[in-house]
């Protein structure tokens, strides 16, 4: 057994800028009525398990235009489409937890806890033929309890959870059957449940997450790596997660895996962590809180779904603000977090939030017990693309000071949620005459400033509107403003009022000359709402 914790040397920030992410407007998606636990894709389809017994249209309230899907529904993955792909999960705590598809997408593989299939009889694990939606009867491993977490290969399917045999069996909670469901002689003594797995054959690993404590008669927490066939540990990772910190996702891309933690406890390790595959090395380690339930790498990012808070100390991060932003995106480089800020709410049950992410055919589902997708009404389910077609919201233009020539304007930046740098466009009098660009988010949106020059003792109005280059806001409300005529100097007295009468008192003389009062200014201003 090998044992490593060593952090890679070639740990280094990306070059070229920033990768490229899906956008973060939400299209319509269909909304299960309860909790999303897993997702999976195969051929364009995009499979949904969880605890449901009815799923919405798009916009739809709730209980309203209720079709019936029983803890599993199907949906394109581009269109979004409800497909009738519709099995029934009953039985037991009736829910599907797992979800994973065999590599030629074929196989759709099923774990829960149900004891039906439809009519027929199933002990906690299934699968589906994609094609035709059709329940494949011989596949029928007998497990003991609920089924959390599937991968698979071409010949071997693995299998975690609470359960601790199969087939009447010794397997404690993990075990490996064939595309049969025949048990294989693969085995690992596991103390707690397994939430987690990823199959890694061609490095001859099987990398296991979750609550436990021991493997193979070993003190090992939360993460380690397997032989494949046999269930030997062949990697552990000693001081990568701390005491009551479970590892509750583990995804890949070609070299590296990554590993989502959920801390049980205020303080406990919650975020997420980077490995090579080959030899356990640690690349980068972040230090969010808000227990990550699942991750997703793509084309350089790493999508994660969470509810962070307290990421100052990862670059690009937010300082602690006592909300939480539930989905995130990182440069799998060097866990950079970028701006990329769609969210969601933490909704119902243990209000987490989002717990699942899958990538089909250019699109980002996220499944989960959220009630709300950027302020807006939608439950449990919502997907991504890359079309951007959020405007920022306009900001609330004042008037800061005016003098004999000049109008000086002032706003606060406002945000958006993919875009950084957003320009901001001056109108005066409908035409328009300047413009800034500035960066902002939703935890620093600083205050910007504008001086334009124009003829004393006219009188102007004002708008601004702001563009995050593809999409533009509507123009504020008008600010008004009458610029100060520049104040008018005594005048000496004439000859003859220097004449004084002979009635006149002397004190009169001291008098100063009156001065001409300053032309008022005139701003109307309507206040803008916080932007978050």
């Amino acid at each position: 057994m090998c044992s490593t914790a060593l952090l890679d040397a070639s740990f280094a920030t990306a070059a070229g800028g920033d990768p490229a992410t899906f956008a973060a407007d939400a299209l319509a998606t269909w909304q299960p009525e309860g909790i999303v636990w897993s997702l999976a894709a195969a051929n364009g389809v995009v499979y949904v398990g969880g605890s449901f017994e009815t799923v919405r249209p798009p916009g739809a309230a709730p209980g309203q235009r209720q079709v019936k899907r029983s803890n599993f529904a199907a949906f394109d993955a581009r269109t979004g489409e409800l497909l009738p792909c519709a099995p029934t999960f009953t039985g037991h705590n009736h829910t599907v937890r797992a979800l994973k598809a065999s590599p030629d997408g074929r196989v759709l593989y099923i774990g829960g806890s149900f004891d039906k299939v439809g009519s027929h009889r199933v002990a906690n694990m299934t699968a589906l033929n994609t094609k035709g939606c059709t329940v494949r009867k011989e596949f029928k491993p007998s497990v003991s309890a609920t089924v959390r977490a599937i991968d698979s290969t071409a010949g071997t399917v693995y299998l975690g959870g609470d359960f601790v045999r199969i087939g009447g069996q010794s397997r404690p909670r993990i075990a490996a059957v064939d595309t049969k469901g025949t048990l294989l002689p693969f085995r690992a003594e596991v103390d707690l449940p397994v939430r987690s797995l990823l199959a890694a054959p061609q490095h001859n690993r099987l990398f296991v997450g979750g609550d436990f404590e021991s493997v193979n008669g070993r003190p090992i927490r939360s993460l380690v790596a397997l032989h494949p066939t046999t269930g030997a540990t062949v990697l552990t990772y000693p001081g990568w997660f701390p005491s009551q910190s479970s590892v509750k996702t583990i995804a890949r891309d070609e070299n590296r895996f990554f590993v989502g933690a959920e801390g049980h406890g205020p303080g406990i390790y919650d975020g997420r962590i980077a490995g090579k595959i080959a030899n356990g090395t640690m690349v980068w380690k972040d230090t969010c809180f808000g227990a990550t339930q699942s991750v997703v790498p793509f084309k350089g990012v790493l999508y994660s779904a969470s509810h962070a808070h307290n990421c100052n100390e990862t670059p690009g991060g937010f300082p602690e603000r006592g909300d939480r932003q539930h989905l995130l995106a990182q440069s799998v480089e060097d866990r950079r977090i970028l701006h990329w800020f769609p969210d969601t709410d933490g909704g119902i049950g243990e209000e987490v939030g989002p717990r699942a992410l899958v990538v089909s055919k250019g699109y980002l589902w996220v499944g989960g017990e959220f009630t709300e997708v950027n302020e807006k009404p939608q439950q449990g389910l919502t997907r991504f693309g890359d079309k951007d077609t959020g405007a920022p919201k306009v900001p609330a233009l004042k008037l800061d000071s005016a003098t004999p020539g000049k109008v000086n304007l002032a706003w606060r930046a406002t945000w958006d949620r993919d875009d950084a740098a957003l320009t901001y466009r001056i109108y005066r009098d409908g035409k328009l005459v300047g413009r800034k660009t500035e960066r902002s988010t939703y935890w620093d949106m600083p205050r910007l400033t504008y001086t334009d020059t124009v003829e004393a003792g006219s009188r102007h109005t004002y708008r601004i509107e702001v563009t995050d280059g593809t999409n533009t806001s509507a123009k504020s409300e008008a600010l008004t403003v009458t610029v100060p005529k520049p104040a008018k100097r005594a005048t000496a007295p004439s000859h003859e009022s220097r004449q004084q009468s002979p009635t006149e008192p002397q004190e009169a003389q001291r008098q100063p000359a009156a001065t001409q009062p300053e032309q008022p200014v005139e701003a109307a201003v309507r206040e803008a709402g916080d932007a978050r």
